[in-house]
């Protein structure tokens, strides 16, 4: 916002006549300097610039760091540009950080920057990895902190920054942080918040700045043809809803089912297969069917025949490929559906939303002589379809995400840049857009906003309708097709975002008392003293456990949590983790003849593969007082290694394991399996567990397998005997250790008791050892023999031995087959109907 010299804010580090000095930024950003707080301000009223003004601030006071976090790269990229522009800091020293980054050039950028400007998985990533301190970060902002709930990387870096940082202070912004109170008091306990202040357009220095925005919606009367798509798949949900109320996980056959009774009848499913009921497995598939029809039906209903088209193209597809489902392959080829999908064929009108977006975009750049406007969709599928058919008649150009989608192209970060340049010159006229323009982006200012259809939230309904009013009155329109759930998510939408603007009125007004809450919420009774140079009353740490239900406990509660369980397990007379943890010398068990040559092997590792060293001269653990836990990168979807980062004596380090999913030393890998992976590969005929543990046993000499989670004799349709049969196979065949977790956080806590055992009390060396070796000719054998279901590791090696070669075995006869030991008649003809019949090609 480019200002006179007497209108510009001219403050240390902010370059003079950029900034357009508005009252109530500079007050927000004064509030902001004195405590961890959440700024709500409208879109488009400059959040960034108060959390520019903080950073400056800070900067020039205390020295150190900044750092600013934004959900997607194009953000990250509008935030750079924007700090270059407005701050008197060299542009090198403002640096970006998103997965195109090198993660070794990253730590590198890290210590010589002033501003990181960063997407929240790359920092998680880094911290996790230790590849950067939060130590000097003098000032972290969370923009759009609205998404900091559940197991959003926000929760994480939070945490850390609180806990690591010197000087802490920390600023989330966003114009919509949640539909009610609880949501706004959970976002500020997972960001460490004690403050929200709020100004909405109510504000005298807001309301010059503002205009009003007319919101109407038109109703759209589906023609006859789409009415008769929607029955034929109506009929087909009814179909299956009436299968699930005969299993009894559900009194209703309603087609137009909630998503919220769809999750209550996936909670009653599962109870089913928790007790080994058959009806579970069944439920499950027909649950399957009728959330993929439900998606048809919002298709047809509310974007275009053309979608529906697509999506059952992708659903047929995926039908005809192996390994298709049953409830894909029963779906497809219902009467019904094979009814609507050629009704549609058929069908070479658009839907009528079509049309009224064309006559109201005509009506806005014509007879109004309007200048931009946006459409927003839900759906990859309808941008693609609108853009071609506003196309021939307006300039217009699709912005969309990243990836790409089956049919659909994304568009890269340059690309999605290049367009929002474009539509800012005014290169064309109609940005047809999906969800990844509604954050934040600096989209300019335009004269119709139109939904091609209503959004069930609050926040995203606020984050669209931003994008008009700011300098002129703006317009929004939402197309509503009658009678179908656009309805319902529409007036969902207005009634939340009501509630919501109440609720921030609310806080606003009671900002005494918020405070207080947050605080008690927060578990601080006493506010540690000011220090100069600080944010003033800041927490020491967040909340241990402010996050969602997944969100694993750690730190103090994880010191807490041990202490109790070792004081129970005292007075029952039985041991826990902790008393396990003595002198390696003293209980470590004769290795078997099996075992010795890798254990022999691990003790001469290159030097390039040794990661971190425990008890060595100068980088000692004794020194440090660290353990080191390596963790595969592709760890990082379970909550383990951001667990075990935050607690007090483990250093977490990322690396690309070619062998196993945690290295605890030059001895130890761990290979983690969920229960129900571990069953998957006892049913699915894949063994790729046997692979990674036949890896791990010849690079370690002691290999370990966690399997985690609840029931594993009891979750699937498994015999005891196989699932007894696969344990004693890795076990026996393998030398491996198998333990059992009940979740992520016991995992954690084994793996760091393993690591300090073998660390600090077995003063051994935590090194990564090479790659996967080739397979010998023994184990291709036994491989190719074991693929065949009902075959697995040690019975393909009673096969090998009684016939001599995979040749003999696949020729051998049924009767012959059942000679040889642990070979009964199911699997014997297994083999045979695999070797005789005739190859389909399905």
């Amino acid at each position: 916002m480019a200002a006179t010299d007497a209108d510009a804010i001219d403050r240390p580090l902010i370059t003079s006549g950029v900034l357009e000095r508005r009252e109530y930024q500079t007050t927000l950003a004064e509030r902001a300097l004195g405590e961890h707080t959440l700024v709500c301000l409208p879109t488009g009223l400059g959040k960034t610039t108060v959390s520019l003004l903080v950073t400056a601030h800070r900067l020039h006071e205390v020295g150190g760091k900044s750092l600013l976090l934004a959900p997607t790269k194009p953000l990250v990229t509008q935030h750079a540009e924007f700090y270059r522009e407005a701050l008197e800091i060299p542009d090198d020293e403002i640096v970006v950080f998103t997965g195109e980054v090198r993660p070794d050039d990253r730590a590198a950028l890290w210590e010589d920057s002033q501003i990181v400007i960063a997407t929240p998985q790359v920092v998680e990533n880094d911290l996790v990895g230790n590849r950067v301190s939060l130590a000097d970060v003098a000032h972290c902002t969370f923009d759009e902190c609205h998404r900091a709930t559940g197991n959003y990387a926000y929760n994480y870096i939070a945490k850390r920054y609180h806990e690591d940082a010197d000087t802490p202070l920390a600023t989330g912004m966003s114009a919509s942080p949640g539909d009610d109170e609880e949501a706004i008091l959970q976002v500020c306990a997972n960001l460490g918040i004690e403050n929200v202040d709020v100004m909405t357009e109510d504000d005298a220095d807001v309301e010059a700045y503002t205009h009003d925005t007319s919101v109407e919606w038109k109703r759209i009367e589906l023609p006859d043809t789409v009415e008769e798509i929607r029955d034929a798949i109506e009929e087909v949900i009814k179909d299956r809803m009436t299968k699930l109320k005969e299993l009894g996980v559900t009194r209703s056959t309603d087609p137009s089912v909630s998503e919220r009774e769809i999750q209550k009848i996936q909670g009653k499913v599962q109870e089913l297969m928790n007790s080994d009921d058959s009806a579970g497995y069944k439920g499950m598939s027909v649950l399957a069917e009728v959330r993929k029809l439900r998606t048809a039906l919002t298709y047809v209903e509310t974007q275009s025949v053309e979608s529906f088209r697509r999506y059952m193209d992708r659903q047929r597809e995926a039908a005809r490929s192996s390994g298709a489902s049953k409830a894909d392959q029963r779906m497809v080829s219902d009467p019904n559906v094979k009814k609507a999908v050629r009704v549609a064929e058929e069908y070479t009108d658009l839907h009528p939303k079509f049309r009224r977006s064309r006559m109201l975009i005509a009506e806005t750049l014509g007879i109004n002589d309007g200048e931009r406007v946006i459409v927003f969709t839900e759906s990859r599928d309808t941008a693609e379809t609108l853009t071609d058919f506003l196309g021939e008649h307006f300039s217009v150009k699709r912005f969309v995400g990243q990836s790409d989608t089956e049919g659909s192209d994304g568009m890269t970060q340059t690309q999605q840049q290049d367009t929002l340049e474009r539509f800012r010159a005014g290169e064309f006229e109609v940005l047809v857009s999906t969800s990844v323009a509604e954050e934040g982006l600096d989209v300019p200012e335009v004269d119709l906003v139109l939904f091609y259809e209503p959004v069930p939230t609050a926040i995203r309904s606020i984050q669209r309708k931003g994008r008009t009013g700011r300098q002129t009155e703006g317009r929004v329109t939402v197309l509503l097709a009658e009678d179908t759930r656009d309805e319902a998510y529409f007036w969902k939408a207005r009634q939340d975002e009501k509630k919501m603007e109440d609720e921030l009125r609310l806080l606003k007004n009671a900002a005494g008392d918020i405070e207080s809450r947050l605080r008690r919420q927060m578990g601080l009774d006493e506010v540690p003293d000011e220090t100069e140079g600080s944010g003033g009353g800041q927490t020491e740490k967040v909340e241990e456990n402010g996050g969602s239900d997944s969100d694993s406990g750690t730190g103090d509660a994880n010191e807490q949590t041990a202490e109790t369980n070792s004081d129970e397990d005292t007075e029952n007379g039985q041991a826990g983790l902790e008393a396990f943890s003595g002198d390696a010398s003293e209980t470590e068990a004769v290795e078997t003849d099996g075992s010795n040559a890798s254990s022999d092997a691990s003790e001469t590792t290159d030097e390039e593969t040794v990661v971190a060293e425990a008890g060595v001269d100068g980088d000692s653990d004794e020194e440090t007082g660290l353990t080191e836990v390596v963790v595969d990168q592709r760890e990082l979807d379970s909550t383990i290694a951001r667990d075990l980062s935050t607690r007090e004596g483990i250093e977490t380090r990322l690396e690309t394991l070619e062998v196993g999913d945690y290295v605890l030393s030059d001895r130890v890998a761990v290979e983690r399996k969920e229960v129900e992976d571990f069953l998957e590969t006892l049913v699915g005929g894949d063994r790729s567990m046997f692979e990674q543990v036949g890896d791990a046993s010849r690079h370690y000499g002691r290999p370990v397998v966690i399997i985690e989670g609840e029931n594993l004799y009891g979750r699937r349709n498994v015999h005891p005997k196989a699932i007894g049969g696969a344990l004693a196979s890795l076990a026996v065949d393998f030398g491996v250790s198998v333990m059992q977790t009940a979740g992520e956080e016991e995992t954690a806590d084994l793996l760091e008791v393993i690591a300090t055992r073998e660390q600090e009390e077995g003063k051994r060396e935590v090194s990564v050892h090479g790659e996967k070796q080739s397979k010998t000719l023994a184990e291709q054998q036994e491989y190719v023999v074991a693929s065949i279901a009902e075959v697995g590791p040690v019975t393909a090696r009673s096969l090998l031995e009684a016939f001599g070669s995979v040749e003999d075995v696949m020729t051998a006869e049924t009767e012959d087959l059942m000679d040889a030991e642990g070979v009964g008649k199911v699997t014997a003809e297994r083999i045979r109907e695999v070797v005789t019949s005739s190859y389909t090609g399905e």
